[in-house]
């Protein structure tokens, strides 16, 4: 018997696709492979749909399921079966599940310590391939207002300008802000551009009687708070 030929959906038991299977069981029943093939829908000639996702789940291995989240569809359009229209769907499932995972119960999130700054970003910043710098717009109760991006980019004062921060914290009445940027090789130590930005924003905020009250630099599932460190005072 060849074990390599692939499996077609419909030569599984109907309870066992999918489909069927989620329906049937819920979707905590599938397996990685299983939930991303009902993504896809349908595979090619030589591999099914569940072999097409494997394939998939293996373009980061050493990642496992989080591999997807850096992948751009491009990227995965690269793989054969799959099109720019499958990799669309996958990345926004993606994303979907990032601002699930970062949602906090109540309707506004308070934020009381670097860590509960950090805890709110991490899933949507933690496998950003780019450095993303987002302001986290607070209330005069530390309520979480809004989370515009400023840029997208290599972190530096020609991509941030001040004017463009401040704007957003005006238009939105923030009476305060936490910056918050992400460090793709997954180390947040604070480099030497970080730390002259950030004191830069810190003087503009003064000057318009908006609080910088810290900076948190992103990493993979770690976080650095400039203010923890003594760098915002």
């Amino acid at each position: 018997m060849n074990t390599d030929k692939p499996l077609m959906l419909k030569e599984l038991p109907s309870d066992e696709r999918p489909r069927e299977k989620m329906l049937a069981k819920g979707s905590a029943a599938l397996s990685n492979a299983e939930l991303l093939a009902i993504l896809l829908r349908t595979g090619t000639k030589a591999d099914s749909v569940l072999r097409l996702a494997e394939r998939l789940l293996k373009k980061h291995e050493e990642m496992g399921l989080a591999g997807l989240a850096v992948l751009t569809p491009q990227e995965m359009s690269r793989i054969k079966g799959i099109g720019l229209a499958k990799a669309v769907t996958i990345s926004a499932a993606v994303e979907i599940g990032k601002r699930l995972a970062s949602l906090v119960p109540g309707d506004r999130p308070v934020i009381r310590s670097p860590l509960d700054a950090a805890n709110y970003m991490m899933p949507k910043l933690r496998f950003e391939a780019k450095e993303h710098f987002i302001v986290i717009l607070l209330s005069t109760k530390n309520h979480i207002i809004a989370t515009p991006t400023i840029s997208v980019g290599t972190l530096n004062a020609s991509l941030v300008h001040a004017r463009e921060l401040f704007k957003e914290a005006i238009n939105y009445s923030a009476a305060s802000v936490i910056l918050i940027h992400n460090h793709p090789s997954g180390d947040p130590s604070p480099s030497k551009e970080d730390i002259e930005l950030t004191q830069k924003l810190v003087q503009a905020g003064k000057v318009l009687d908006i609080s910088v009250l810290d900076h948190v630099i992103i990493g993979d599932n770690k976080y650095v708070s400039l203010k923890e460190k003594g760098i915002i005072v």
